[in-house]
């Protein structure tokens, strides 16, 4: 008795020859559109989905496979007498393989088109099959990946069919595909920051080498609903990415676009920046930014919101760097980075889209809006005013310090951050520890930033000692009036920010 494998795909690649291995196993191969149209043209003897339903496709398409002939053929349990006996009451011949892809959804839904005609994207009778197909895995085998064409072609010429095992996988996936191509169109439709159901729907770009350590398994997905900086960026040379690399290439280009005006340049090394500053031309921001920290720098991440040309490139090179990332490449400075076989040269070509930013925690998930307000409506608390060159130092200071590890405090110049202390359990050590490294290669008047407010005086008074000329924090706790007093008895202008930046 001939089996019957029901075939409707956008995807083309390989069908010709599986089709053409089923109908020399005895399948009967039943299909739709254009699918039916590139059998035929193959040579091979389809029947129109039509033929089976006794019902013409209509309504420009939308219906032709959301019919009983259909649907009995794929959910009917082969072992179920009354089943069996209801097929054959109503003519239902039974369908034994399913190979479907969806309409292109996810290709569609970040273009810059109407609501509209996204929806006529949304493929209906196509996850319908699927999912009947996959919950009848015991007799039917289903179809969604090129890739498993070969898989199941072997099965069926060493034993006659697909085994239960690999009908059940390829089940898995079906639900896979469908819940993430669901969850990207509930994204799109429902709009809603906190829906009451949380839906992803991300695609793996590829398995990595390992984790945050040798030991841990790690891989790297992608959005399907948004595009992004991390997304689709282009390697232009070196290795393969590694799980850390991808953490510190998303931290390091989100420094780089706080500055939206400046040309700015950033180094990120273990997911903290060791060196960020601003400049006029290429060169000169990057040497900023190695001036920073030359130590930490070592093994660590570049990113630059601008096209690196060939003098930079050649400083580039003089050190020992994990990725080169910008906006742009000249042709010159690709083939000087390209020396370093090793070097990952990575071209970003979207901006940050983040709206979210998500955490694992055991047995759940923590999501909030991501931290991208900043305030530079600066209130001065203290008796002394800032100069105008004091404002702008600590508004750089504070763009910085959004992304160290709270407690953050950084302290710069005002177009490099010379000192970055983060990750400590009190205030007091982090402040220590920037001026302590800012003073060890800077000289001149540093001014300094706190990403949440000073519990006690202890910061202004050692910021004080140091030279530190003024400091600006958010503001906010009870014992303000006493910080404010020490700047006052010290001559250090402060300001508040009333904006806590907490990164965890």
């Amino acid at each position: 008795m001939k089996k019957r494998a029901l075939i409707s795909v956008s995807d083309k690649k390989g069908l010709t020859e599986f089709a053409q291995f089923l109908e020399q196993n005895n399948y009967e191969l039943i299909s739709t559109g254009g699918t039916f149209k590139h059998l035929k043209e193959a040579g091979l003897n389809p029947i129109q989905i039509d033929e089976v339903t006794n019902f013409p496709e209509m309504l420009d398409g939308r219906v032709k496979t959301l019919h009983p002939k259909v649907h009995g053929g794929l959910l009917a349990v082969r072992d179920n007498e009354e089943h069996m006996k209801t097929v054959a009451e109503h003519e239902i011949g039974l369908i034994d393989m399913v190979i479907v892809n969806l309409y292109p959804f996810f290709e569609n839904v970040n273009k810059n088109i109407s609501l509209d005609e996204k929806v006529e994207f949304i493929d209906i009778g196509g996850p319908s099959m699927l999912r009947s197909a996959a919950k009848n895995f015991k007799s039917v085998a289903v179809i969604t990946d090129v890739a498993d064409y070969a898989l199941v072609q072997q099965e069926i010429s060493e034993n006659g069919d697909s085994t239960i095992e690999t009908r059940k996988k390829l089940a898995g996936k079906v639900f896979n595909l469908t819940s993430a191509y669901d969850a990207a169109i509930s994204k799109m439709l429902l709009e809603e920051e906190y829906p009451t159901y949380l839906s992803a729907s991300y695609k793996k770009v590829s398995d990595l080498r390992y984790g945050e350590n040798p030991h841990q398994s790690a891989a790297y997905y992608v959005s399907t609903f948004e595009n992004g900086a991390m997304k689709d960026f282009e390697i232009l040379g070196g290795k393969e990415l590694s799980f850390n690399n991808l953490r510190d290439m998303d931290l390091c280009w989100k420094v780089v676009n706080e500055f939206k005006e400046e040309m700015a340049c950033c180094a990120v090394k273990h997911s903290t920046p060791c060196g960020v500053a601003i400049g006029t031309t290429a060169l000169e921001t990057y040497a900023k930014t190695f001036e920073c920290d030359p130590v930490s720098i070592f093994g660590g991440i570049i990113g630059m919101n601008y096209k690196v040309d060939a003098a930079t490139a050649e400083e580039l090179n003089k050190t020992f760097l994990e990725i080169v990332m910008a906006t742009d490449f000249d042709e010159e400075a690709l083939e000087i980075l390209r020396k370093k076989k090793n070097l990952r040269i990575i071209k970003i070509k979207n901006p940050v889209s983040d709206k979210q930013t998500w955490v694992k925690i055991d047995g759940g998930i923590l999501i909030q809006d991501v931290d991208d307000q900043f305030s530079d409506d600066f209130k001065v608390v203290t008796e002394v005013q800032p100069t105008e060159e004091q404002k702008k130092a600590l508004l750089f200071s504070q763009r910085v310090v959004k992304y160290v590890k709270s407690n953050a405090i950084v302290v710069s110049n005002g177009v490099q951050a010379f000192g970055i202390g983060g990750g400590q359990v009190n205030r007091i050590w982090a402040t220590e520890q920037a001026i302590s490294r800012a003073k060890e290669k800077f000289t001149g008047d540093l001014v300094l930033a706190s990403d949440a407010f000073f519990p006690f005086r202890d910061v202004v008074d050692f910021c004080a000692k140091e030279g530190i000329t003024a400091i600006v924090q958010p503001g906010g706790s009870v014992k303000d009036a006493d910080s404010i007093a020490a700047a006052n008895e010290h001559g250090i202008p402060m300001m508040f920010t009333g904006m806590r930046h907490f990164l965890h």
